[in-house]
């Protein structure tokens, strides 16, 4: 799903960050790239109880959970572990900004949030490659889900260092160690998914995306959400106190060997107790049949191949231009001008049931046969909430009052943030009826995971580039020194050394947000329109011809 990083919720589903998001875009998304997974789950689970329906009618076999609840919660508990990583992740650019890294380095620290939107590269060695004895599932469930406590517990003997280091934050150590978290939660994604059609029964799979969506939620709350607001000192003195200590409750550090230990110990329970395929007391279970890795990557290639999908999955990757720079950068900009990074978090938390009711009231307008219609005339909007982030992190300064910012500021960040939710979701559901609508039947969940992929990949790449071209369009000249400058991290340094201060004439991310709207403006004006016409293309026009 897509993610906004303005503040904590990708990804994730986003969806979904170099904010934190609970999952729509990068991470979710989160935002969340749980959109990669999760129509697989659903459609696929959907055939099977359509197909079971003669079976049921002869056998009287009467749907229900209550003979399946150890395995609901087993599910929840794996995708609530698969939120943690993301969640942490999500509250790194946080905490780099608050100790003024670049925007370059912002950047690089973006890719940590690129793996789940491109496991479909090595999702079919996940589904074809396993020790049979072991289980298929459990043959890469239980050593990522090891390699993510022991990098845990690596990073909490470590992250204070790379965080603290004489010379500043150690990027790219922190991102190479925080990429690996994210790959090996992808990977785990891809074999709870696989897992959850088998662990339960035809008649409840359905609850298989429930889990998902809930699990890792709450695990990027509290990864995010809950470790910003216990690690701030602020907070927790003005809070949960009773007298004030320059600490929170809870240190990065802390919090990484606890989780970490929860990975290694629940990763062993799991593995010595839960058999894969149990006898299923008179429940009927989902039988997996086992396509070839070879087969898979052709298939994938045969899909893009087709002319419409092809178009349709360039037009993907270059929509979301236009938002990249409020989506990237405003979260940042709005901790650099003082807004504490606990308090966006906690935003997040009032726009949960506005993101639970968005998708049921708009798939009431995308269900139609023209469901991008909704994609169009969204899009503008969201363009033009682009700009009111822009004036936002402009105005910001000037309300900052000694004790903080007022009520009345962060009621309009929040209706702020919510109407970008609206657009954000408009879009985001239209696309995914689309993805639906087009996808052949005969190869849906390959299809649809293909079309999500190149959605996520089209919301990544441009807030990467947005976070990287922040410090170059930004103008900075040295006062209180003659003959120096700032052009340079080694001139600024000269400059202050000089006397001076390096002041800010003119900021990058206006530039980006103004070029951003007019890059989005135009595509909208000729690419979304050539959007629209691929509704009116036939349903042979999308049919892999592979299948035929």
């Amino acid at each position: 799903m897509e993610h906004s990083e303005f503040m904590t919720l990708k990804n994730g589903r986003q969806r979904k960050m170099a904010g934190a998001s609970l999952p729509p875009e990068n991470m979710r998304d989160v935002d969340r790239d749980e959109a990669s997974s999760e129509p697989d789950v659903e459609d696929e689970a959907e055939g099977l109880i359509r197909g079971s329906d003669s079976e049921d009618r002869r056998h009287k076999v009467r749907p229900g959970i209550r003979g399946e609840l150890a395995n609901v919660s087993l599910l929840l508990f794996l995708y609530v572990l698969q939120g943690i990583p993301l969640g942490l992740a999500g509250s790194i650019p946080l905490i780099l900004q608050s100790k003024s890294v670049s925007y370059k380095d912002q950047a690089f620290f973006s890719f940590v949030f690129w793996p789940f939107s491109l496991k479909l590269l090595w999702a079919p060695l996940v589904d074809a490659l396993y020790f049979s004895r072991f289980g298929r599932r459990k043959s890469w469930l239980v050593p990522t889900q090891y390699l993510l406590g022991l990098f845990m517990l690596y990073l909490s003997f470590t992250v204070d260092s790379l965080l603290q280091s004489e010379g500043g934050p150690q990027v790219v150590t922190l991102t190479a160690v925080f990429f690996m978290l994210a790959f090996l939660a992808a990977t785990q994604d891809i074999a709870v998914d696989g897992w959850a059609l088998t662990m339960l029964s035809r008649e409840n799979v359905g609850y298989a995306s429930t889990c998902n969506s809930v699990g890792q939620t709450a695990g990027y709350f509290l990864g995010n959400v809950l470790f910003l607001a216990l690690e701030s000192a602020n907070f927790c003195n003005k809070y949960l106190r009773a007298e004030p200590k320059d600490t929170g409750i809870v240190t990065l550090s802390d919090f990484l060997l606890f989780w970490g230990g929860v990975f290694l110990i629940s990763t062993t329970l799991v593995a010595i107790i839960k058999r894969e395929n149990e006898p299923g007391k008179g429940k009927r279970r989902v039988h997996e049949e086992t396509q070839g890795v070879t087969e898979t990557y052709k298939l994938l290639f045969s899909i893009i191949k087709m002319p419409t999908v092809f178009t349709f999955c360039i037009l993907l990757l270059t929509a979301k231009i236009g938002f990249s720079a409020a989506d990237a950068v405003t979260g940042l900009k709005l901790v650099e001008a003082g807004v504490p990074k606990e308090q966006l978090a906690l935003l997040a938390v009032p726009m949960v049931p506005l993101q639970i009711l968005l998708p049921v009231i708009i798939s009431k307008y995308t269900a139609g046969p023209r469901p991008l219609d909704v994609f169009y005339k969204a899009f503008p909007f969201r363009l033009l909430i682009g700009l009111e982030y822009a004036f936002l992190v402009w105005w910001t300064p000037s309300v900052k009052q000694e004790g903080g910012f007022p009520v009345y500021y962060y009621a309009i960040v929040l209706l702020s943030y919510a109407l970008h939710q609206v657009a954000l979701y408009s879009m985001y559901v239209a696309c995914m009826a689309f993805h639906a609508k087009v996808s052949d039947p005969l190869i849906g969940g390959t299809y649809m995971t293909l079309l999500n992929t190149v959605t996520n990949l089209g919301g990544n790449w441009p807030s990467t580039v947005a976070l990287w071209m922040v410090d170059p369009l930004t103008s900075k000249e040295c006062e209180g020194a003659v003959g120096q400058s700032c052009g340079s991290p080694e001139e600024a340094g000269l400059c202050v050394k000089e006397g001076g201060a390096c002041v800010t004439t003119l900021d990058g991310y206006y530039v980006e947000s103004v070029v951003c709207v007019v890059i989005g403006l135009a595509w909208w004006l000729w690419l979304g329109k050539r959007m629209r016409q691929l509704q009116e293309q036939s349903p042979a026009a999308w049919r892999c011809r592979a299948n035929q």
